[in-house]
């Protein structure tokens, strides 16, 4: 993966798109058909939740290690790999006849879509010169925020026409369709080897870590302070990773100039902005008795002003600066987020649609130029590194977000002014993510020679 991309090969870009769509699709489409395959294979809730985190603790610990990983594989020999390990694992969720075979597949295609969301960024960055990285990057993270937020809608119509398995069996086309994409636009690679001892340990450790996190996580919203003790029960095994060799490449890359700034604004834009995607519904419902049909479209205000913006920010920061155009959108998100905190009982959908479009705006101008300056300041070699810590960065903020909301929303007794409070919380987190962009760089310039 050495050497200077020649050309600009957009195919390989709408490739780590598809790849993204797909990954992150597969995060969300499950959360309709839960009641759904409860049902059909009688079991319980708290068995049931396991279709969920079997896909998403792979996804947080596998990442880092897999980054690493890829900076030592080829390209093409990567994607072909992880695309088709995903495409077999999605046919064998389709197929499972009980859940333990469910629960082992979903692990699977968690594990190999740790790889895609680790490979995807450095695919984009390699497909193109630097002067069209910013439009890269935007156009594969806007395809992943729509692939996140169509995944309710597009799993409930497969579920009621065609039945829950083929929201997974439609991942194989899309699979083959990557591959073939990637054979023609990569040259040939070295030939795989599989992780060592260590990368084993390695994802073990960031494995319980993530267990621990994860239950806390989903425990913050209830009584009692349980999920604190479970949340620093994650501690020991950050600390014993921390002294495997194997953690000092991502230490010394967050270190490095230009690198952390990126990765904060990151977590905390997600978190920000997952925070309010997730209180938005329950007013709308609680509050302002809106129907499901009519929460869902004014829901799409924000996917829809991120598609609209997400091609402009890109564009902008090719000829502008990344740096300016990532800050300017959180910026906007933090606008968007302010103008919800007051959240008035006679709040519609309206009312909220054109604030949820705001934020929408500022998340498009943000995503890819973020990701964009993160690539820029790491050194070739490291690339597959970067790309994993960031999508670690995003899946962190994902899951922080919501718990966050419910935990403060929960001391308030779920009443509006609670919901008023996480909101502002939400807000505070958006400028969080704009002073990590404003803060000094420690060099003056985000291009570098690799």
């Amino acid at each position: 993966m050495n050497g200077e991309t020649p050309r600009n090969r957009w195919w390989l870009v709408a490739a780590s798109g598809i790849a993204v769509f797909m990954t992150q699709l597969d995060a969300t489409v499950v959360n309709v058909a839960i009641p759904t395959i409860q049902e059909e294979m009688g079991i319980g809730p708290s068995l049931a939740q396991w279709v969920v985190l079997a896909y998403t603790l792979p996804l947080i610990a596998l990442t880092v290690p897999s980054g690493r990983w890829l900076d030592g594989v080829g390209a093409r020999t990567a994607l072909v790999l992880s695309v088709s390990g995903f495409g077999v694992a999605s046919a064998l969720v389709g197929l499972a006849p009980g859940i333990v075979w469910l629960v082992v597949a979903r692990a699977l295609q968690g594990a190999f879509g740790a790889v895609l969301l680790a490979l995807i960024s450095l695919l984009a960055t390699i497909a193109v010169r630097e002067q069209a990285r910013g439009r890269a990057m935007s156009l594969v993270l806007l395809l992943g925020g729509l692939g996140g937020m169509s995944g309710p809608v597009l799993g409930g119509l497969l579920i009621e026409t065609l039945g829950w398995p083929w929201i997974f069996y439609l991942n194989v086309p899309a699979c083959v369709l990557v591959i073939a994409i990637g054979m023609t636009q990569l040259p040939p690679g070295g030939r795989p080897h599989l992780p060592d001892r260590a990368w084993v340990a390695e994802a073990g450790l960031l494995g319980a870590a993530a267990v621990a996190l994860l239950l806390a996580l989903s425990l913050a919203g209830g009584s009692g302070a349980g999920w604190v003790a479970l949340a620093a029960a994650a501690v020991p095994f950050m600390l014993v990773w921390l002294r495997l060799p194997g953690s000092r490449p991502v230490v010394d890359l967050l270190r490095a100039p230009g690198v952390a700034a990126p990765h904060l604004a990151l977590l905390a834009e997600m978190a920000a902005v997952m925070a309010v995607q997730f209180l938005v519904p329950f007013h709308l419902q609680r509050v302002a008795g809106v129907a499901p049909a009519q929460i869902g479209l004014t829901m799409l205000a924000f996917p829809v002003a991120m598609l609209l913006t997400g091609p402009v920010g890109g564009a902008l920061a090719d000829r502008w600066d990344a740096r300016r155009v990532a800050r300017l959108g959180t910026v906007l998100v933090t606008a968007g987020i302010a103008l919800i905190i007051p959240l008035g009982s006679g709040w519609g959908p309206a009312d909220l649609a054109w604030r949820l479009a705001v934020v929408g705006a500022g998340a498009g101008l943000f995503a890819g130029p973020d990701q964009a300056m993160a690539m820029a300041a790491t050194p070739r070699l490291l690339l597959g590194t970067t790309a994993a810590t960031t999508s670690l960065a995003r899946q962190l903020g994902v899951a922080l977000g919501p718990a966050l909301a419910t935990g403060v929303w929960a001391l308030a007794g779920y009443e509006p002014q609670g919901m008023r409070l996480a909101v502002a919380l939400a807000t505070a987190l958006a400028c969080a993510s704009v002073l990590a962009l404003t803060w000094p760089a420690r060099r003056p310039t985000l291009r570098t020679t690799q």
